[in-house]
């Protein structure tokens, strides 16, 4: 195990670089401005669910400490949609985020800091050092106690400075609906349209525009009845009418943020939680009640017939679950926790963020958005049907085995079989043909579709960015466009021999527990798994002697390491415990002059950060 030094280091913050800056009324930021400030550095890219979850975590201490912490978030984008300053502002609205972004597409502050994931934490004391450096999520108790000691030691000092920081709100927008997500048809000739942003459920006439109704006041919470409230709701899915009679509603609501499932009874608009504690899931039991089970931003809900239950699409920890609505009964259904694109039985199966569902007899279709991928359930097995891994995306019509998506967050079986899905960053509707193996395109120039379902004989389209629904002409267009890759900068690794690192410090106050057995838990893959010649698999310690295998140019390394933790006080009884976990996805290139160690830092602080003097 590989802890990081409890110093704190002097290694001057390197300066703020971008294309721009987002609420901060044009003005541009230097770290020369922010002295006597404690700012907090968030690299995030808006397609990833755990830097979502982070800035949820942070809101709390950004209201905590609203004289002397400054929140920056450094958009570091994953795919070229990401890159286009259009869609960052849409999603720095989506998503509420309520501090200055630096926009940093060619990620040169990225390469400064020396980060090697999404997200990335960063604390800057109030002379301009960096003092803490955390990667993933989870880490909000530790960041409150430095915030906490900072604050202390730099009021003695003299050199804090309290007062407004440079966050300046843009102004609102008015719309009908506010970054819709998914839609379902009703039985009452209706669509019911999960309004995001505006934390609430619309529920429209066939036409798509016509208001019928609202349920939810739309303010964020998680208030039941007829008065209900939400947090970012996504996913709808309709019960059988069977089920429905027995179980009191009609409709199982996806509350994301919130990490539940919640019934809506379409006679009387009233709302009941059925499932999920609203704590994010960070580890243990995924079985049991289906109310004492923890989930973890659920993102989409199907009913599938052959498990007779409801499949979640957990994007927060890349599995899915079932909820069985007549037992009130959770059970993870598929995938491991691990991210990546890999098929075979369902608990050996590789998920990446999976976004959309969709169920047709005994196939279950999904799109994973991380891996821009295609891929269905079938008989017990997952199979890829369109899709290439982490870093491979694009708009190509073709064959399968070349097609590419770009981060696909909706789909739908249309009536011949075909299968529709929205590629949401090429802003397009695309079609799968199961019998021929061909991928085309239907639509495109949407804005940002998160769904696409065929009602009354026509396409109809969740135009997300465009805030409203779209019924698209479907012209067929063949596209053979470019394929991408992430443009993250490799790490650059020598060939045989590695060690590999992952580097972590209790917060403190705390210590690793190891009452129960070993308090770390490191799991390593690789994609192509024939890169890794030695060293592979599940272990106890943080660090693991690696062997990268000949002939191998590049590829990826798959980590996921978490560290238990509680209180370091043995006069109390019960001590609070909590588990850090982190994954990584480290693009490598091999190279004779490359280095034969690689450090990972889940929370401390290590040399690798590198600042100017």
């Amino acid at each position: 195990m590989t802890t990081a030094p409890r110093r704190r280091a002097r290694v001057r913050a390197p300066e703020l670089v971008g294309r721009g800056w987002l609420n901060t009324g044009d003005r541009e930021i230097r770290l020369k401005d922010l002295r006597g400030k404690i700012v907090l550095l968030d690299f995030w890219t808006f397609c990833c669910i755990n830097c979502l979850h982070v800035l949820d975590e942070l809101r709390p201490l950004e209201a905590e400490y609203p004289d002397v912490l400054v929140t920056i978030g450094v958009h570091s984008p994953k795919f070229v949609h990401e890159a286009d300053p259009d869609a960052l502002e849409a999603a720095v609205e989506r998503y509420e985020v309520h501090h200055p972004v630096l926009d940093d597409p060619e990620l040169t502050t990225w390469q400064n800091y020396a980060v090697k994931a999404w997200p990335t934490l960063v604390v800057v004391d109030p002379e301009g050092y960096v003092v803490h450096v955390a990667a993933g999520e989870g880490h909000v108790d530790a960041l409150r106690q430095i915030v906490a000691e900072l604050v202390a030691e730099h009021d003695a000092k003299g050199t804090l400075h309290r007062g407004d920081g440079p966050y300046v709100p843009p102004a609102p927008a008015g719309t009908e609906l506010r970054f819709p997500a998914k839609a379902v048809p009703t039985p009452r000739d209706t669509l019911l349209v999960s309004d995001s942003a505006h934390h609430a459920l619309v529920e429209l006439d066939l036409d798509g525009e016509t208001v019928l109704r609202r349920i939810g006041t739309g303010e964020r919470g998680r208030r039941d009845g007829l008065e209900p409230t939400f947090s970012e709701p996504a996913g709808l899915a309709l019960l059988p009418a069977d089920v429905a009679e027995r179980v009191g509603y009609h409709v199982v609501v996806a509350d994301t943020v919130n990490h539940l499932l919640r019934g809506l009874n379409l006679d009387t608009g009233e709302v009941t939680t059925v499932a999920g504690t609203g704590e994010q899931w960070r580890d243990g039991g995924t079985d049991g009640p289906a109310t004492g089970i923890d989930l973890t931003s659920p993102w989409d809900v199907a009913w599938w017939e052959p498990a007779r239950g409801v499949v979640i699409a957990l994007a927060g920890n890349h599995t899915l679950g079932l909820f069985k609505p007549l037992e009130n009964r959770l059970e993870r259904l598929a995938g491991t926790t691990v991210e990546g694109l890999a098929d075979g039985p369902f608990d050996e199966a590789f998920f990446a963020q999976t976004s959309g569902l969709a169920a047709a007899g005994d196939r279950l279709w999904l799109v994973d958005s991380e891996t821009s991928a295609l891929r269905y359930l079938e008989d017990g097995r997952v199979r890829t049907a369109v899709g290439k891994g982490l870093f491979d995306f694009g708009h190509r019509d073709g064959d399968a085995d070349q097609a590419l998506l770009q981060h696909p967050l909706g789909v739908a079986v249309l009536p011949d079989g075909s299968v529709a899905v929205a590629d949401t960053y090429n802003g397009a509707i695309r079609r799968y043909d199961p019998a021929t193996g061909e991928v085309g395109t239907l639509a495109t120039d949407l804005a940002e579709p998160s769904d696409v379902l065929f009602v009354a004989g026509e396409l109809v389209v969740v135009a997300s960015a465009a805030h409203r629904l779209e019924r698209p002409v479907a012209p067929g267009t063949r596209v053979l466009g470019e394929a991408h890759r992430v443009r993250r900068p490799p790490t650059v690794l020598a060939p045989g021999e590695l060690e590999l690192s992952v580097v972590f410090t209790p917060p403190a106050g705390t210590k690793l527990d190891d009452r129960h057995g070993p308090s770390t838990r490191l799991e390593v893959t690789s994609s192509p798994p024939e890169l890794l010649a030695a060293g592979a698999g599940v272990g106890t310690d943080l660090t693991r002697a690696l062997r990268l295998a000949e002939g191998f140019a590049e590829g990826v390394l798959h980590v996921v390491a978490q560290a238990a933790s509680c209180t370091d006080d043995p006069s109390v009884e019960h001590p609070v415990c909590k588990l850090t976990r982190q994954d990584w996805g480290v693009p490598v290139r091999i190279s004779a002059d490359g280095p034969h160690r690689l450090p990972l830092l889940m929370g401390g602080l290590d040399e690798s950060v590198r600042g100017g003097t």
